[in-house]
């Protein structure tokens, strides 16, 4: 907001909870995200040229990795709001959104970029205790298929977004993140990576076997916490736990799930 006498040499961040690409009238849309970007690039240019340190120049910004995640929270909105058909018909506004997010980047001087798909959202506690549900609609691992479906589809499109814009722009490097298998593995294989109760949020009510109920979330009214909370994957029911999310980020940095397999640190202006 208005934070620019912090040290931001180490990168920016626009993200912000429950945003999402659509609509525009939704607080922190990427639209916004985007808009801040370049008020924030704008600032920057000007106070680094008179002598800021803690900003970025140019070549700073041109030479930054741009990490884009978002989606989730579109998806988690429409299935919940529309009919599963209509739905699906929202996915390529969602991914057109992202599209202008990245081309406006680009138009600016932004040249690498770090895009991460979408996880799967049928095998989280909150949609697992929410969305209406068929039995038929369960796979092996008690995660909702018509969900994780739509995620995939969101997925595909991504992917071939990301391809389409490797091959309309100059000198740009895109680096598709494949989130969703690392995330479905860890749930799947749960018992392998030391976790319990794979699809219970550690803070929540209601007990097993989710532990979500949407009147008395993490931090609202009843909720209770678990004692280990490092041997749960959800934290609240949407969110990962600390210790799920150090497993997914050893496996982004693997590269095993990256399309094309670039390290992180391959962007990086590590000083000796």
């Amino acid at each position: 907001m208005e934070s620019m006498g912090k040290n931001f040499t180490n990168g920016v961040n626009f993200a912000i909870a429950g945003s999402k690409t659509l609509p525009a009238s939704d607080s922190f849309n990427l639209k916004i995200q985007i808009a801040q970007f370049h008020r924030f690039r704008s600032l920057s240019l000007e106070l680094f040229d008179k002598g800021n340190g803690n900003l970025l120049g140019d070549e700073d910004l041109r030479n930054a990795l741009y990490t884009i995640d978002i989606g989730q929270n579109d998806l988690d909105g429409v299935f919940g709001a529309l009919s599963y058909e209509k739905a699906i018909l929202k996915i390529p506004d969602f991914i057109f959104e992202i599209e202008t997010a990245i081309k406006e980047i680009y138009e600016e001087g932004g040249k690498n970029f770090w895009v991460h798909n979408t996880g799967p959202i049928g095998c989280l506690p909150k949609s697992l205790a929410t969305y209406n549900k068929y039995k038929d609609d369960y796979d092996e691992h008690g995660c909702l298929i018509s969900l994780n479906e739509g995620a995939k589809i969101f997925n595909d499109k991504l992917y071939l977004l990301c391809e389409k814009l490797r091959d309309e722009m100059k000198n740009i490097t895109i680096v598709y993140l494949d989130v969703y298998s690392i995330k479905y593995d860890l749930i799947a294989n749960s018992s392998n990576y030391g976790f319990v109760n794979p699809l219970m949020a550690c803070c929540g009510y209601g007990g097993p076997p989710y532990n979500y109920e949407s009147n008395n979330k993490c931090g609202q009214g009843n909720y209770t916490i678990c004692e280990d909370r490092s041997k749960y994957i959800s934290w609240d029911g949407a969110h990962y736990t600390e210790e799920a999310n150090a497993a997914v980020a050893s496996k982004i940095l693997s590269t095993n799930y990256s399309t094309p397999p670039l390290k992180f640190d391959s962007f990086c202006n590590i000083e000796p």
